[in-house]
């Protein structure tokens, strides 16, 4: 009793009484009346059904009442209608009634989809008493598979009839069950495959297995109810059997008794409906039950009907009625018939409506799980449901309970703002109850970066350290934070092992390295790291911490850079299928990782020169740097020489090529003589190999110098006459050796050379006066030929000059008997030339190139006429040069023009002279020499 007075009461029904339907003027209003007479009903299929209305004719008649209220009615018994049963999934009807006094109830199933003459069509009649023995009906229920159907008696029997029950032939009837108390109740479950029948009498309650041979059966309890005192209720209810007693309602399972509700009062009528328990009982204050409880109520009772909500605990409305008969459930509403002959509708409120009409109560008096299971119950949206539970827990946390509250805080998350929720737990003693509410938020993956460093921050304030391992040890698809903030925190917590775990869990490389190396300082570990990255990633990290590990583990860090620019593979067997050939970086990229460790630079980058010859520029540049260095401040006299070896060696490798001045200015940096002169020789730059040994003062070796490039480069002996001549000290002896060779290749005009040796204040005459002997002699000697040469040209002048008088004055006779072609005897016809030569006419005509030349003569003729044609272009330009340096106002200008043009280049004939040169060619010849002098002088 005190159970259930202490459950809440709302209104959460309308009541309304049925009205007829408005004719056309509007009036008709009244309400709906129901033929007198009705003492049995049903609903389902959008009707609600009547039976047994007994008429003035003595016919009794089955009645539908559809939503428009138009009755209709078709005679189904003679006598009367005692049960009715509509199937809520097929438009099949069963009743039980009498078309003729006595016990002999028949049952009749009709099919309301087919019609015989206007009706019903009927598709079965058969007697509903097991044998012989008469009894009457007490209840009735059939299975919607249409497959089932149960009849219980008043002498405490049950037949079952199986199989289709639209039809005698498909069907077999058989009494199920047997005893001495009245059966009050019956009802079929269907889970899965497995069908029950709940039986239930005024003294026990059995189950029984339909879907087992045999149908065994088991008693689930040693009291009973009156008639319709017992439903089955829906999915919500797990399909339980429900049994009002007059004490107490009992809900049972198949194989069990569930649980039960104190609910007091004589009960009338019970039903389920929509998760609704629905029952009519007795107002306390009428008269007291009669003996057999299902015993219809007197005219002048009053009866209760509530209706409960079982899952919530509330009665969800109550209200009192005249005699009802009973309740059906039809079209969404509830309908009440009463004695009188009136239906009352129940409407059921929508959710928002009943949610608001009981919000103000139930928050006013604090009864937020009420509201709670309310509101879930009815399915109220995920909006509603958390500013219910916002409600709740503020009102735990005003109360001071800040455990319940955040617990109720934490059903919000999702729909209410976190930072509402934070903000009221931020002191510090109340850490571990946002520590909760920061947690549920991450694994909910709701959490965002701020969330993620106040739940660390909150870890490392509470020492908790197994909850930060839990939270951060979680698998990978587990994880509900940011992993970078997390790791930032611990960082700055001092947690370096859990972020150090956190980086190396999720690969976050650089954070990994970053403490590693800058917290921990465990370099040996972050190298062995960096060697089982991916290459990529190995790289660009070497890169980075290059010069922190070169610094702290200088051997290691080599290795590692030796395999990376090699053959990188990672270690500890994290290649991937596309590490089965090795990747290699740039080694000149990791040349500034050596900054302050010279000989790991040099082995390094001598493994790279061995192992790889194609090595960037870069790598040979440094190694010879290197190795210049080292050589320049070396003391050790052996060790200094093998330094001095391995450079030259270097850059004998021919590696320098394309940096030939960087190569240069480095051995020149560091004194590297032999390098020097190494570049200076394969650069051809000779005239720097002699300055060097200028500089050097090694006479010698610029002696030598121009023995071995003056043929390629004949200034060279020209500047090394300066250079002696320039020296106050005696070189008399290298001066001869020049002006040897400068006579023997006759480099120099003899005026130039005296000119340059009268610098020098040591070199007297005698030093040059072999050379002037020599030069004048051979002058002399030149000066006789060349007369020779003139008076041979003049008399053979003269000589043709005759001649050609001779052709002009007189006959010539030609008396060649040969010709000079094939040297055969001359024959008619033949040609004949004034030179004197004769040949075939045949001859001529094939060797002959033109009519009007001899072909013997004809070659040396044209040497002869190229060479006055020369002479005569020669005769032209100086006469052109002679004139404009006259006109011109700066004639240094004309002389520097006809200077790039080759004008005054060494004049080379295309053949010797047979007999000599011509005086004209031997004076432009001295004109020439005299102006390349003069040029010499100036």
């Amino acid at each position: 009793m005190a159970a259930y007075l202490q459950w809440r009461r709302f209104v959460f029904f309308d009541r309304e009484t049925v009205r007829e339907p408005s004719g056309l003027d509007g009036a008709g209003a009244k309400p709906f009346a129901l033929p007198p007479g009705i003492t049995v009903c049903d609903s389902g299929r959008g009707s609600l059904v009547f039976g047994d209305i007994l008429c003035g004719a003595g016919r009794c008649q089955i009645w539908f009442l559809p939503r428009s209220l138009q009755l209709s009615s078709f005679q189904a018994y003679k006598l009367r209608v005692t049960h009715l049963y509509q199937l809520k999934q097929h438009s099949i009807l069963v009743s039980i009634g009498e078309d003729e006094e006595g016990i002999n109830p028949l049952v009749k199933v009709w099919n309301l989809e087919k019609r015989d003459g206007g009706n019903p069509l009927c598709t079965r009649i058969f007697p509903a008493i097991p044998g012989n023995k008469p009894t009457v009906v007490s209840c009735l229920t059939v299975h919607e598979n249409l497959n089932f159907m149960a009849i219980g008696f008043a002498d405490g029997s049950v037949v079952l009839t199986k199989g289709d029950i639209t039809r005698d032939r498909h069907s077999k009837t058989q009494i199920l069950h047997e005893g001495s108390y009245p059966v009050t109740g019956l009802a079929f479950r269907q889970s899965g495959k497995t069908t029950h029948l709940f039986v239930v009498t005024t003294e026990n309650i059995q189950s029984y297995m339909l879907s087992v041979k045999d149908y065994p059966h088991l008693e689930l309890d040693t009291h009973g109810c009156g008639l319709r005192c017992s439903s089955l209720s829906d999915p919500s209810q797990d399909l339980q059997f429900i049994v009002a007693g007059n004490e107490c309602v009992y809900l049972y399972q198949p194989d069990e008794r569930g649980p039960c509700f104190a609910f007091e009062g004589q009960k009338l009528i019970v039903h389920w409906y929509r998760g609704y328990l629905i029952i009519v009982s007795k107002d306390r204050k009428t008269s007291p039950k009669s003996e057999f409880a299902g015993n219809e109520a007197q005219n002048s009772d009053k009866q209760v009907l509530n209706i409960y909500d079982l899952c919530n605990k509330f009665i969800a409305y109550s209200s009192i009625f005249d005699d009802i008969v009973d309740v059906l459930a039809e079209w969404g509403s509830l309908y009440v018939l009463t004695r009188d002959g009136k239906i009352h509708v129940l409407q059921e409120k929508d959710t928002q409506t009943k949610l608001e009409a009981c919000k103000f109560m139930l928050f006013r008096k604090n009864l937020f799980e009420m509201a709670i299971n309310l509101a879930k119950s009815h399915h109220l949206d995920s909006d509603g449901l958390s500013e219910i539970f916002r409600q709740y827990g503020d009102h735990l946390y005003n109360k001071g309970n800040h455990d319940g509250a955040i617990q109720q805080y934490i059903r919000t998350i999702g729909k209410l703002e976190p930072s509402y929720v934070i903000r009221k737990f931020l002191d510090a003693q109340r850490i571990h109850n946002l520590t909760a509410y920061l947690q549920m938020l991450h694994l909910q993956s709701l959490a965002n970066a701020d969330h993620t460093t106040l739940l660390l921050n909150c870890y490392t304030k509470l020492k908790d350290s197994s909850k930060l391992e839990e939270f951060i040890k979680t698998s990978e698809s587990e994880v509900h934070f940011d992993v970078e903030t997390a790791i930032k925190v611990l960082r700055q917590a001092g947690y370096y092992s859990h972020a150090v775990y956190l980086a190396e869990k999720h690969e976050h490389h650089e954070w990994y390295l970053k403490i590693q190396l800058e917290d921990i300082k465990n370099y040996q570990e972050a190298l062995h790291y960096i060697g089982k990255l991916p290459f990529e990633q190995a790289e660009s990290n070497m890169k980075r911490y290059g010069k922190i590990l070169m610094h702290h583990v200088p051997n290691e860090t080599t290795e590692l850079l030796k395999i990376l620019c090699t053959d990188y593979r990672p270690s500890g067997g994290n290649e991937g299928p596309g590490m089965l050939e090795g990747k290699k970086a740039n080694s000149e990229e990791f040349i500034p990782v050596f900054a302050n460790n010279s000989r790991e630079l040099k082995a390094f980058l001598e493994h790279m020169t061995e192992v790889q010859a194609d090595s960037p520029q870069g790598v040979y540049d440094t190694l010879l740097e290197l190795r210049l260095q080292n050589w320049a401040h070396e003391q050790d006299k052996q060790i200094k020489e093998k330094l001095h070896n391995e450079a030259l060696t270097l850059l004998k490798s021919g590696r320098f090529k394309t940096v030939f001045d960087k190569a240069l200015v480095l051995c020149q940096m560091h004194n590297f003589k032999d390098g020097v002169l190494y570049l200076y020789e394969q650069g051809k730059l000779f005239q720097q190999i002699m300055h060097y040994h200028m500089q050097n003062e090694q006479y010698k070796k610029v002696i030598e110098v121009c023995e071995l490039y003056g043929d390629q480069e004949a200034c060279l002996w020209e500047q090394a006459l300066s250079y002696f001549a320039r020296k106050e000290e005696n070189c008399k002896e290298y001066i001869a050796a020049v002006l040897k060779h400068i006579e023997n290749k006759n480099l120099m005009p003899p005026l130039l050379v005296v000119q340059t040796l009268a610098h020098n204040s040591t070199a007297t005459l005698s030093v040059i006066k072999d050379y002037l002997v020599n030069k004048l002699q051979k002058q002399s000697r030149q000066i006789e030929q060349d007369e020779q040469r003139i008076q041979k040209y003049r008399e053979e002048t003269t000589r043709i000059r005759l001649e050609i008088e001779e052709l002009k004055a007189s006959p010539k006779i030609f008396q060649k008997t040969k010709c000079s072609i094939c040297t055969s005897a001359l024959e008619l016809p033949s040609v004949h030339f004034l030179c004197g030569h004769s040949f075939h006419q045949h001859c001529f005509e094939s060797y002959s190139e033109s009519d009007s030349e001899c072909p013997t003569c004809m070659p040396e003729n044209r040497k002869v006429m190229d060479m006055i044609r020369a002479q005569e272009q020669k005769r032209d330009l100086h006469d052109q040069f002679q004139h404009q340096l006259k006109c011109s106002n700066d004639g240094f200008s004309v002389v520097a023009d006809y200077f790039g043009r080759g004008v005054f280049n060494k004049l080379t004939l295309i053949t010797d002279l047979p007999s000599g040169k011509t005086a004209t060619t031997i004076e432009a010849g001295l004109q020439r020499e005299l102006l390349i002098h003069t040029k010499r002088s100036t």
